[in-house]
């Protein structure tokens, strides 16, 4: 406790940390808070129960809270067992990110003679009811967890402390749902303890600092404003667009610029600048009252902050109950659509597919009697209208600013068929139809590179339709002839089907005895794994390649597992062997387990590759340069069977 005291006196590290947590603390009831005191801290105690745990002394974990950084804090659990120790507090601290609500740090120790898939079991089972109770608040993990690791149980929590705190292994660890939340750095112990100390620093960004505040340009649709439009595309005369253009192209983008510009003169707009942080209650009255509320904060007025930040709580809870109000309307009798969405949703429903038969006599038929051509394809105005009204309003418009809200609105008014029916006459499609606007869209919260990002294609909302109408008049030539087994643009047919399909025919082929399956993988992420000579990542998936097939009852046929080292570099070294689940596996030339060999061709291609550097130089094609990495890459073929009266199954990595 003294050299605790001294450095939270001459060390900034510990006076100015948020949060203290200590494991093994060895507390009980015979130490009094008053001799634990810290300057600057609150502190929270968890001591070892004998009757719980079984044994007299040991154990125990505590924290210390800073108060500069919170004194709001509450116990909210504590566990004590043979096997597990955890106790959980929550802190609303003076400030915290808008997307956190609080923190709550949940200390754990777990002995090392302690049944390691207990303890996690019982941790499991305590952290999901944590998170239901408090939904907006971050979980925080840590403490020491010996050989245990919590990756299986909570998958979603991620792993912080990439540091040694016991020798050369890591026996501390901290897990939050935040990705890169922390910095682990290794600190000396303090005392007489075998665990270093880590201070985790955060690298955390808020929302409201990852992304700059965006401007949305809103049009406010009304009912005025969508008869004042319609009454201005009655009153318009297409046919002087057609008189006055001899072109496809022009008169497209003629209509399209006519329809963009009278949208623009009939609906008003709103601009609305929304941040990344803000929740989809909070609207622009609330964010007034919070710039009122730290207004009277900055100035010192404690009257008029009382008064502001109690009209905000209360403008708060008013438009939390509108917005729930407004998913219930959702589920009223007034939007059967939206009901109709919610309860697919929630029951998973998919309409079922039509199924085809083959018919190898009406193939034979067809043959001697061709049938007809079908008559061109002509599109009505009534098709036009009928695709309009099913657009939806919340969409993106394409780069020629035709919003669905207007074609929704006045689909009786808008003469598109003309164009439609052009177009396909002339077998053109306009060129304002097939530019796009690519919108990059981040995948992952912390934007490292352009893979990144996904694009996004902006096209035209009346190509769209446009193609709706041809597809659908396709469908109906060739849709009895499709294969039943089509997945691909197939209306409520996803991946999941196909796989689902796929399995199902599967095993219904080896329900028969004698029976195999004959299994081709494109591994793709083994590719790669062995840079520098390092095979640590390469065994390491092997390793889980052993531990899926126990998992799946399947067992690895050592017998017939064969690995192919093809090693590209000139001075190749004795390698060491695979060995998966002790056993050796045997290193071979080439293999054939399929119709298509595969040999090693390290001298072909070596060879080939410095004929060609050779060629190259001597056509004096010394402007550019040319860099040939070679690499050593390990394939393994391996053989499973099922246990029990499961057959053969050969994976092809």
């Amino acid at each position: 406790m003294d050299k605790l005291l001294l450095l939270s006196r001459t060390n900034k590290d510990f006076s100015n940390s948020a949060a203290l947590c200590f494991t093994e603390s060895w507390l009980n009831d015979t130490i009094p808070d008053n001799a634990l005191n810290l300057p600057g801290f609150q502190l929270f105690r968890a001591d070892w129960v004998t009757e719980s745990a079984g044994k007299s002394r040991g154990g125990g974990t505590c924290f210390y809270i800073n108060k500069r950084w919170c004194t709001d804090v509450t116990a909210l659990k504590k566990m004590c067992c043979p096997d597990l120790e955890a106790f959980s507090i929550n802190c609303k601290p003076f400030y915290s990110p808008r997307e956190f609500s609080s923190f709550i740090l949940v200390s754990v120790y777990i002995p090392t003679q302690a049944h390691m898939s207990s303890a996690l079991q019982h941790l499991a089972d305590q952290i999901p009811h944590t998170e239901q109770q408090h939904p907006d608040s971050v979980i925080i993990i840590l403490g020491d967890f010996n050989k245990a690791n919590l990756s299986h149980e909570l998958p979603k929590f991620k792993q912080h402390i990439s540091c040694p705190t016991r020798d050369q292994n890591i026996l501390d660890h901290c897990y939050t749902t935040i990705k890169d939340a922390y910095r682990s750095v290794p600190r000396a112990a303090l005392g007489l303890s075998d665990h270093c100390l880590v201070h985790l620093l955060p690298t955390y960004r808020p929302k409201l600092k990852s992304a700059k505040p965006v401007v949305r340009t809103v049009k406010r649709w009304t009912s005025e404003t969508e008869q004042d439009l319609q009454a201005c595309f009655e009153c318009t005369d297409w046919s002087i667009f057609e008189a006055g253009v001899t072109d496809l192209d022009e008169l497209t983008e003629t209509v399209t610029s006519y329809i963009s510009f009278c949208e623009d003169m009939c609906i008003p707009t709103r601009t609305d600048l929304t941040f990344n942080n803000d929740k989809p209650w909070f609207t622009e009255k609330l964010r007034h009252l919070r710039q009122a509320k730290k207004d009277a904060f900055r100035n010192g007025d404690r009257v008029l902050y009382n008064q502001a930040r109690n009209k905000l709580n209360k403008e708060i809870r008013v438009a939390k109950r509108s917005y729930a109000k407004k998913l219930e309307n959702q589920f009223s009798s007034n939007d059967p659509a939206s009901v109709w969405k919610g309860l697919k949703d929630i029951t998973n429903y998919k309409t079922p597919s039509p199924s085809t038969e083959a018919n190898q006599q009406l193939a034979e038929d067809l043959n001697g009697n061709p049938p007809p051509p079908p008559p061109a394809l002509w599109i009505s105005e009534d098709d036009v209208r009928q695709i309009f009204l099913k657009q939806k309003r919340r969409k993106a418009p394409g780069p020629d600013g035709v919003t669905p809200a207007c074609l929704k609105t006045c689909a009786d008014q808008l003469a598109f068929s003309q164009i439609f029916n052009r177009s396909l006459e002339l077998c053109e499609v306009p060129a304002c139809f097939k530019h796009s606007t690519i919108i990059p869209i981040p995948k992952k919260p912390k934007i490292t590179g352009l893979n990144d990002y996904r694009p996004v294609a902006l096209t035209s909302v009346v190509m769209k339709s446009f193609e709706r109408l041809v597809l659908a008049y396709l469908k109906n030539i060739i849709g009895p002839l499709l294969d039943p087994l089509k997945f691909a643009y197939q209306a409520n047919r996803s991946v999941d089907d196909a796989v689902n399909m796929g399995l199902h025919f599967i095993l219904q082929h080896l329900d028969k005895s004698g029976t195999y399956l004959l299994k081709f993988v494109d591994n793709t992420t083994v590719i790669g794994l062995i840079q520098d000579g390092d095979e640590s990542a390469y065994k390491q998936k092997i390793e889980q390649l052993g531990a899926w097939c126990i998992l799946n009852n399947l067992e690895l046929n050592m017998l017939k597992t064969v690995e192919m080292i093809v090693d590209f570099r000139r001075n190749t070294p004795a390698l060491p062997p695979l060995t998966i689940m002790n056993s050796t596996v045997p290193t071979v030339e080439s293999f054939s387990q399929t119709p298509n060999s595969t040999m090693d061709k390290t001298k072909e291609l070596s060879k080939d590759t410095r004929n060609k550097i050779v060629d190259l130089h001597q056509a004096g094609k010394t402007e550019s340069a040319i860099v040939c990495q070679l690499k050593l890459q390990r394939y393994l073929l391996v053989m499973l069977k099922g246990q029990g009266q499961r057959p053969n199954v050969i994976d092809h990595c």
